[in-house]
């Protein structure tokens, strides 16, 4: 499929740039590539391509340009949209959702005549008028649900996440930069009982246990994996690249010394 020409473009409440996805978010990608990860998988996206990336999931992504430019368009289906889309339309989930932050909806030419149509209602600034928010939200899903039905156990979930194994879901998931009140929502917990429980399991507490268990990773993959700072600090959930470099670069230090010291022998 051939990519449309359309600027990027953005519709329904803000959403805080961060590794957690709080409200279930539509994105078609225009121009350029982009590599999703969600702790289990890797989700590639290429232009002309779409996803559902699902609510209460921790997922990052990388994106790439295409010959300069990056444009995609946005759409959230937030919990105050789809409850209201709920009342309107009756759908209802009837089984249990399958697992992955990404959901990727079978191909259909709808989707990206539903694209194009965006274009007049620009207002500048990548939004469209407020008066017509709604309405292109409402018309998407509705799209979505008739040539994917199984999205209405995504969507129309509006539970909360279950107690899980806290062990089995941090060290799958630490790389991620969220907050600990992420981490104790997504097991089930509040934030005092998730403090609690890690410091049973793994006997410190969560901060001490994130930092030594990213320094660790980072200290594998610049001695063992000849990977430089730069190129791994978001990859670790390290927060910005000034402040995360002083931790790698002892790492890195590190092992030049051992490097050094093997050779001198």
């Amino acid at each position: 499929m051939n990519p449309i020409e359309i600027r990027s473009c953005y519709i329904g409440p803000e959403i805080s740039p961060e590794q957690f996805i709080p409200e279930h978010i539509f994105m078609y990608l225009a121009k350029g590539d982009v590599a999703g990860y969600d702790g289990d998988k890797k989700y590639p996206l290429r232009s002309g391509e779409y996803c559902l990336m699902r609510k209460n999931h921790l997922a990052r992504y990388t994106k790439q340009e295409e010959n300069g430019q990056f444009e995609k368009v946005v759409l959230v289906f937030d919990e105050d949209f789809l409850k209201s889309f709920q009342e309107k339309h009756h759908y209802y989930s009837t089984e249990t959702a399958p697992k992955g932050a990404f959901y990727e909806p079978k191909k259909d030419q709808l989707i990206p005549n539903f694209v194009q149509s965006l274009m007049p209602y620009y207002s500048g600034y990548g939004k469209i008028d407020d008066t017509f928010s709604f309405i292109k939200r409402e018309e998407l899903l509705l799209i979505l649900l008739k040539v994917n039905p199984d999205l209405v156990n995504i969507l129309f979930d509006f539970g909360i996440p279950e107690k899980i194994d806290l062990e089995a879901f941090m060290n799958q998931n630490y790389k991620f930069n969220v907050g600990l009140e992420r981490f104790a929502y997504l097991t089930g917990r509040s934030l005092s009982s998730f403090k609690r429980d890690f410091v049973r399991i793994f006997a410190q507490t969560p901060s001490r246990w994130l930092t030594q268990k990213r320094l660790k990773e980072a200290h594998f993959l610049i001695s063992k994996k000849q990977q430089r700072p730069n190129e791994i600090y978001l990859d670790l959930g390290l927060r910005t690249f000034p402040i995360s470099l002083l931790p790698l670069k002892s790492c890195l230090a590190m092992h030049q010394q051992g490097w050094q010291n093997r050779n001198s022998g």
